[in-house]
């Protein structure tokens, strides 16, 4: 059952068309992978579908409710979707336990004790919950990525977006953070994320959506994407992802 569908959306920056008539729907329970260039669209689409970018055609629904156009209450979608960025975005002021339940009390009106044992709940299910007390200059940027991810979970979202979320880190933190992704979908958590890890969107995903500009040109489940390909364009893409040695 779609979670999200996407009906003709676009939006463009000037004389610049980011998206052009996207159609897309996300299962519930499922993770579905956008890939394509640098500039295929695939940031633009998620800030799109948690508000933080207005379209300019179509129409984004959520669970058949329409939660794009005027009038739609963004603090209202944005506790059903939540969205983490490959920048973390962490306030380097508060500590992590501190990071994690400011929205839960401001938004959701949890008390400070609900809010810090639904957090310490979040972060030993990312192995930190020994770090609650640290600030964010003390993690690496894989730590400091999962207590992103803990953040945006402790919302309890029916959607979670992440995009590129492992494109800042150092390779070797890379597998830390997708080990956690995962693990949200085996909870069933719903996950639609822009990313470079190739191989982990033929392992991981359900189904892969391959952007290229600003349209979706081809899509369908790992083996039929990365197997075989029927667009001229996705099988150019996936010929330099092989040759930089990146599938």
């Amino acid at each position: 059952m779609a979670l999200l569908d996407l009906d003709g959306v676009g939006k463009s920056y000037g004389a610049h068309r980011v998206l052009d008539g996207i159609a897309l729907s996300v299962d519930a329970g499922q993770i579905t992978c956008l890939i394509g260039a640098s500039g295929c669209g695939k940031s633009t689409l998620l800030r799109c579908i948690n508000g933080l970018d207005p379209i300019d055609d179509g129409e984004i629904r959520l669970e058949g409710e329409t939660v794009s156009g005027r009038g739609v209450d963004l603090n209202a979608l944005r506790r059903q979707v939540g969205i983490v960025f490959q920048s973390y975005n962490l306030f380097p002021h508060m500590s992590v336990l501190d990071n994690v339940t400011l929205a839960p009390r401001k938004a959701l009106g949890l008390t400070a004790a609900e809010a810090e044992t639904r957090a310490l709940t979040l972060l030993a299910r990312v192995g930190l919950v020994d770090k609650a007390r640290a600030y964010p200059d003390r993690l690496s940027g894989g730590q400091q990525q999962r207590v992103a991810i803990a953040r945006a979970l402790a919302m309890e979202p029916k959607l979670l977006l992440l995009d590129e979320i492992t494109s800042a880190l150092d390779p070797e933190l890379v597998s830390e953070v997708l080990a956690i992704v995962r693990d949200l979908k085996a909870d069933g958590i719903t996950l639609l994320l822009a990313t470079h890890e190739m191989g982990f969107a033929r392992q991981s995903a359900d189904k892969v959506v391959f952007l290229h500009q600003g349209k979706v040109h081809e899509e369908g489940p790992p083996a039929a994407i990365f197997g075989a390909p029927r667009e001229p364009r996705t099988q150019e893409f996936l010929k330099s992802i092989i040759a930089a040695g990146r599938l």
